[in-house]
């Protein structure tokens, strides 16, 4: 059974048309990635899914039947503004969100205590949320998100604020709560972390679809004769050889697209008759970051 289907929906704010017919679904055990860039219509589509606003056209089902205010029990939803009550106690706070979510007190206080302990955050368990680091009030939204074991999931731009450690622990909890059978619809700007993740893709443009499917597929279909290459010193010539048709240079990295494949060997004779400190040539597979800039950079 699909977990989430969205047909055609849109919605408008006067003359502004915020989200234009978007459509896709999510299967049970499929993590999706809702990709654009800022003022896509992300966050308004998450909104419509959750019923907090309602489409002015199409229709949205979850679990299999329109939305219900006894469905919000299977869901998690971590919105992008986050909402916390600064003045409860911590164990108290997450206890709070799982009664809300049809949890009895036992339970919820029984699975808050667990998740605390998990996240390393049990020795706070009687501070007051004010009291926490930001990146800790990030993570205590997130444990409320999943507190209740929900069977679709809802995360918007989960790893915002997050240091590199935190946004691999929650990506590694994101991929268990998958392998448990989970749907994940994951609303993200950031393609590395996408492309780490996702199943399937729907990436939207000004609130309208630009491409989606398997990641895999899309990959192949927007694939590039790519190169990747990490180096020091003066690159600047690399663009201007009659075999490269883009470089994307970060100073020390770059990303390289070539006329065409076979001249991968080419170009190294190249750079190896420079004086380039070469630390890594590879052909690589085109990244969902240089589909993106490709597909939405005019």
């Amino acid at each position: 059974m699909d977990s989430l289907t969205v047909e055609n929906i849109s919605k408008s704010y006067n003359s502004h048309r915020a989200v234009d017919g978007i459509s896709f679904t999510i299967p049970d055990n499929d993590l999706f990635g809702l990709l654009g860039p800022n003022g896509a219509g992300k966050t308004t589509t998450m909104r419509m899914i959750m019923n907090i606003i309602v489409p002015d056209s199409g229709h949205i089902k979850i679990l299999g039947n329109p939305f219900q205010e006894e469905i919000k029990n299977r869901i998690g939803y971590l919105p992008e503004e986050r909402g916390l009550y600064p003045k409860m106690k911590l164990w108290s706070h997450l206890q709070f969100l799982g009664e809300m979510k049809g949890m009895n007190s036992a339970a919820a206080r029984k699975s808050a205590l667990e998740w605390l302990e998990r996240f390393d955050l049990i020795s706070w368990a009687n501070n007051r949320i004010q009291e926490l680091s930001k990146g800790m009030q990030q993570k205590v939204q997130f444990i409320g998100t999943i507190l209740h074991s929900p069977d679709l999931i809802i995360v918007d731009e989960p790893f915002s604020g997050l240091d590199p450690i935190n946004t691999k622990f929650l990506k590694d909890i994101l991929l268990e709560m998958k392998k448990q059978g989970k749907a994940i619809l994951l609303s993200t700007h950031l393609m590395d972390q996408a492309e780490k993740l996702c199943d399937s893709i729907c990436l939207i443009n000004k609130g309208q679809v630009v491409v989606q499917g398997k990641l895999p597929d899309i990959k192949k279909k927007y694939r590039h004769n790519s190169v990747i290459l990490e180096y020091s010193g003066k690159a600047d010539f690399i663009e201007t050889l009659p075999m490269v048709q883009k470089v994307n240079d970060y100073g020390n990295y770059m990303e390289i697209i070539l006329q065409q494949e076979s001249q991968a060997d080419l170009l190294l004779k190249h750079i190896a008759s420079s004086d380039l400190l070469v630390k890594r040539f590879e052909i690589a597979d085109t990244s969902l970051n240089e589909i993106f800039i490709d597909l939405l950079g005019a």
